[in-house]
């Protein structure tokens, strides 16, 4: 099966013809299901949780689609309704159990050793737990550039933020993660 462009799922999608819509919708899951999976994870760390908010995720894009202007692209629309949704849950999170940030992800880099699977090498996991004493900005933007290889314009378009703003955010990101890897 060939895989369709944004702009023909979009067109798919508005279709009136009510089966088109719901085929259409499956299509553009199945098109970014594991992308988004992968950015929920990094963020949430836990599985269920990031199961549970891919799911979310997806009901809002199925909520909003509609509504969707194309000002940016669908892939960035859809990671930006992803990391509200992270950022909103880790929020919650601290909330819910009185937490600073700093309880919040050393909870998530205990799951992290927990959870890991066992071809994961011990530099890796070191890098995971690098990027998860970053501020939850930094490591966003860290995530989004580092292992989505995502271009810092498609990343303001995500995050609502400058170009500039988001290479510095990621430049001190790099710094900050090479000094922990290195012991410094």
């Amino acid at each position: 099966m060939a895989e369709f462009s944004d702009q023909e799922l979009l067109e798919r999608f508005r279709d009136p013809d009510n089966h088109n819509r719901h085929y259409a919708f499956n299509l553009l899951v199945k098109k970014y299901q594991q992308k988004v999976y992968g950015h929920v994870r990094r963020m949430v760390i836990d599985h269920d949780d990031a199961n549970d908010l891919v799911q979310n995720t997806f009901i809002k894009v199925w909520q909003h689609l509609d509504g969707f202007r194309e000002d940016s692209q669908l892939y960035t629309w859809i990671y930006r309704i992803a990391t509200n949704e992270c950022l909103g849950f880790l929020k919650q999170k601290r909330k819910r159990f009185f937490l600073p940030i700093g309880d919040v992800e050393g909870e998530l880099s205990q799951k992290l050793v927990q959870d890991r699977p066992m071809d994961v090498n011990k530099l890796e996991l070191k890098l995971q737990q690098a990027i998860l004493s970053l501020p939850e900005k930094q490591r966003t933007v860290f995530n989004l550039r580092y292992y989505d290889n995502m271009k810092y314009e498609e990343m303001s378009e995500v995050l609502g933020t400058s170009v500039g703003a988001l290479k510095a955010s990621y430049h001190h990101a790099v710094a900050k993660v090479e000094k922990i890897i290195r012991g410094d």
